[in-house]
């Protein structure tokens, strides 16, 4: 299902007037997707902040790393509960000050967190930090919306680029950068970051041009069940990721306990943290997928996608025992999932005539399938080792294409045929 069915959206060739009447304000549409892109990598980023600083903070409160690790897990919390009450307000609210808003909201509760006496009050700080990070996932239905038709894929591709730049850069430099100045400081350069950029990424955006209506939190989730049943497409795209990014979860979650453990590695923690940077990938494969989506469309893209998992789940197989094969793994299940984000991503905005809720959903669902692979996977691993881990991965990825075969035809396809 195309969008220009379900929405108005900018016709595929625009004129330079239209293309900067776009924007608003005369701003250049390349100025304002580059700031868009670093505001979804800085605020992705306060997600991932905590864990890699987790050690840190133990010493600093003087408990064991093991009790402090739940702190992590607060934060998925924190970003689940936006994404329901926040995200679907996209359709509605005034961007502009929503991200504004949300922004200042993460800003302090960053603050709070790096003045934390304590664990309890770090939790508290840190699920309202990650609670008001959902900028991304409200900027990324506003790209689409107004992307040319023809470079859709594109756009969406640069900002999803920048939020796993910034899941990169929490792992890798936040480590660093708690290891020169301390884990409090990690979280005050982070409010600093997340309010500037946040307040100049809504000075940017474009006026709202639709009309206003009242904004109902609950009622936008009670809608979202009504939506995924009216949209095979929607339907489809949710499994799809779903599946991906349950496979790369279960993998990469306790990819640390192999390289750390008993096995054949014995690496150290810091050295077992570079693996991070296999994340870069995603990052590279980006600008590739969304072109390849407007040329070919998303569900080539998603298949080869799917492809590239299907490859990368034995190398980390053949990688329990082969540092090589665990290293080819990461590339290869990095641009698989990066493949599927952005194909499946395009495919949920255009799917219904609410981008925004299509996109909490989407995001909901592919959360849900990562956060089940990767409790799966710990046990897996106490249980039956590496061989585990990799099974719950293989379970993901069968689990998400025969969902996507069954969620229904597409209105689009039953049309041609």
């Amino acid at each position: 299902m195309t969008a220009t069915t379900k929405r108005p959206s900018t016709p595929a060739t625009t004129t330079p007037a239209e293309s900067t009447a776009d924007t608003g304000g005369g701003r250049s549409p390349a100025v304002l997707l580059a700031v868009i892109a670093l505001c979804t990598a800085v605020t992705a980023a306060n997600i991932y902040l905590a864990a890699p600083l987790l050690g840190l903070i133990a010493r600093s409160f003087g408990v064991a790393p093991s009790a402090a690790g739940w702190i992590a897990s607060i934060s998925q919390l924190g970003y689940a509960i936006g994404l329901l009450f926040f995200a679907p307000l996209g359709d509605t609210a005034d961007r502009r000050r929503l991200v504004a808003v949300l922004s200042g909201l993460a800003g302090v509760a960053l603050i709070a967190a790096g003045l934390a006496p304590g664990l309890p009050a770090l939790a508290a700080a840190v699920l309202v930090a990650c609670a008001a990070t959902v900028v991304p996932q409200l900027l990324v239905p506003l790209v689409a919306e107004r992307a040319p038709a023809d470079r859709r894929g594109r756009h969406v591709a640069a900002v999803v680029a920048g939020l796993f730049t910034g899941i990169v850069a929490a792992r890798v430099l936040g480590s660093l950068a708690g290891q020169a100045f301390g884990w409090r400081a990690v979280f005050f350069g982070a409010a600093a970051l997340t309010v500037a950029v946040g307040l100049l990424t809504a000075a940017l955006l474009p006026a709202e041009t639709r009309p206003r209506r009242a904004s109902h939190p609950l009622k936008a989730i009670a809608g979202l069940p009504r939506l995924l049943a009216g949209s095979a497409d929607l339907r489809a795209a949710c499994l799809r990721q779903g599946g991906l990014f349950g496979a790369w979860s279960s993998l990469w979650t306790t990819l640390a306990l192999l390289l750390t453990g008993s096995g054949p590695y014995h690496l150290s923690t810091g050295t077992a943290g570079l693996f991070g940077l296999f994340g870069l990938t995603s990052t590279a494969v980006a600008p590739v997928s969304g072109t390849l989506i407007d040329r070919f469309g998303p569900q080539r893209v998603v298949t080869a996608a799917y492809g590239l998992a299907a490859v990368s789940v034995p190398l980390f197989w053949l990688g329990g025992h082969q540092l090589w094969a665990l290293c080819a793994g990461a590339v290869l299940i990095h641009a698989g999932l990066m493949c599927g984000q952005v194909a499946n991503q395009t495919r949920a905005l255009a799917a219904t005539a609410t981008p925004a809720a299509a996109n909490t959903a989407y995001v909901v669902a592919a959360f849900i399938g990562g956060a089940s692979a990767s409790a799966l996977a710990g046990p897996a691993f106490d249980h039956w080792g590496w061989n585990g881990v990799c099974a719950i991965a293989v379970a993901s990825v069968v689990i998400g294409w025969t969902g996507g075969l069954l969620a229904g035809p597409s209105k689009a396809r039953a049309a041609r045929a």
